[in-house]
């Protein structure tokens, strides 16, 4: 038997005990923040997105939301077109399809990896994050919700 905590935002929020095997009907899944960081030099950002990636579900989504007074109190001159463009992209990768463009032969868990990987590009990725779901769309709107919004 071990314990498990979901640490969400610095904060234990849910303590969980599990034995081999046993999840409460519940999987793992991972999820990372999409930043933007208009000024690399400076190291400001907001967060605008989150990526979920469940491979017991075999889900990969993402959910996004740019505050553009935000991003613009950070750099007056930020290019909210461009940016509100690679957000769309990202989504796009992780629907999958035609509209994914060389990722659309990709699996899903190819598709988080390639999208959480560190870059320095004014759109990141955070650091990936663990938790246990039921329904990976429902906790990517509700990760939304909690640290983006």
């Amino acid at each position: 038997m071990s314990e498990t905590s979901i640490y969400m935002a610095g904060h234990v929020t849910e303590r969980h005990i599990t034995r081999a095997g046993q999840g409460g009907g519940r999987d793992v899944f991972e999820y990372a923040l999409l930043r933007v960081v208009p000024r690399v030099e400076r190291g400001e950002c907001i967060n605008a997105g989150v990526l979920v990636y469940c491979r017991a579900k075999a889900y990969v989504g993402a959910r996004t939301h740019l505050d553009e007074a935000r991003l613009l109190a950070l750099d007056p001159d930020a290019d909210v077109a461009g940016i509100r463009a690679a957000l769309d992209a990202v989504e796009r990768v992780c629907g999958g399809g035609g509209a994914a463009g060389q990722a659309a032969g990709d699996d899903p868990g190819q598709r988080f990896r390639w999208l959480a990987a560190p870059r320095s590009t004014v759109v990141q990725p955070g650091p990936v994050h663990t938790g246990l779901t039921v329904d990976p769309a429902a906790d990517a709107e509700r990760l939304l919700g909690l640290l983006v919004r």
